[in-house]
């Protein structure tokens, strides 16, 4: 089939290879600007831009697309569909409206959950059992089109949203090039989203990441996995020091008042509910240490506060 690619991370780059091992003719690829990253603020080019100049196809990176300004061209390239992966722009209708098949957008959950910017890592934020990857026949709404097809992926329990993430992007490719042959042969049932079940997953930031102590173990626990690797959980020591936590595990305790420390071998720490296990922390301005580590260069023994 003829596509128009839309994406911008490392899922849509992904997304894209698998497109062009299916035999598909990539007419164009639509992404985000080139950014400064890093500290030394080095103008980088997104990931799928990368895949589409190695595969020798057009790229434009226009700052909107809501004012029409690239309604011609888009005909003249003229598409049987668009496939949009973490695109990041919206599309206005008389883009959705120029296919022949309209366009299709791969999103990692199972909709009507989870719509939004961040739904792998809501998922885990919340300690759920499953997630997904849904392809969805797009509308003007957001995430609020019908379902083409959807694929249900389980989530281990100490799975971080990082490792989470690497397995959606895998299964989300394959069944992208499972659904547009299907598109073409008109072999796809086009299921309505229940919207009043409906649940947003927003973007997260650095504020969003705190955690108490005074929380339970298990969601805290789940705060750590869905807040790694970006923007990391932390929370506040009784010294006043941030602490970022990358890994924990959850155990039972006795009922011990919320930040005392239980033990150093791992350093285990009571919780509002639970204790948890710190496996890695970021101290305030320092590299990443194991838990031990950190308890033994503060000189932490069982009975402190943390």
């Amino acid at each position: 089939m003829r596509i128009l690619f839309m994406g911008t991370p490392d899922i849509a780059a992904e997304c894209l290879k698998a497109l062009y091992a299916a035999g598909h003719e990539i007419c164009a690829v639509y992404t985000r600007r080139d950014k400064p990253v890093g500290r030394k603020q080095v103008l980088t080019a997104p990931p799928v831009k990368e895949v589409a100049l190695e595969h020798g196809t057009p790229v434009f990176q226009p700052r909107t697309l809501r004012d029409g300004s690239e309604d011609e061209n888009i005909r003249a390239l003229a598409p049987e569909l668009i496939v949009v992966v973490a695109y990041g722009c919206i599309l206005p209708k008389s883009v959705l409206e120029a296919p022949k098949y309209g366009c299709i957008n791969l999103h990692v959950s199972l909709l009507p959950k989870y719509r939004g910017s961040a739904p792998v890592q809501w998922a885990v934020l919340n300690g759920d059992a499953e997630t997904g990857v849904s392809i969805m026949q797009m509308d003007e709404g957001l995430d609020t089109g019908d379902v083409l097809c959807c694929e249900k992926i389980a989530i281990d329990p100490e799975e971080t949203s990082g490792e989470l993430f690497d397995r959606v992007t895998a299964v989300g490719a394959r069944v992208l090039c499972e659904v547009v042959p299907a598109i073409a042969a008109g072999t796809l049932k086009p299921q309505p989203q229940d919207h009043e079940n409906a649940c947003l997953a927003p973007m997260l930031n650095k504020e969003m990441a705190e955690f108490k102590l005074t929380e339970t173990a298990a969601h805290i626990h789940n705060w750590v996995r869905g807040m790694n690797p970006w923007p990391g959980a932390w929370f506040v020591t009784a010294g006043g020091k941030k602490l970022k936590v990358m890994e924990c595990r959850a155990v039972a305790s006795n009922g011990e008042a919320p930040g005392m420390v239980l033990a150093t071998k791992p350093l285990t720490v009571a919780c509002g509910e639970g204790a948890i296990q710190l496996l890695q922390v970021v101290p305030e301005g320092k590299k990443p240490m194991d838990g031990t580590a950190f308890a033994a260069g503060q000189r932490l023994k069982t009975g402190d506060t943390l």
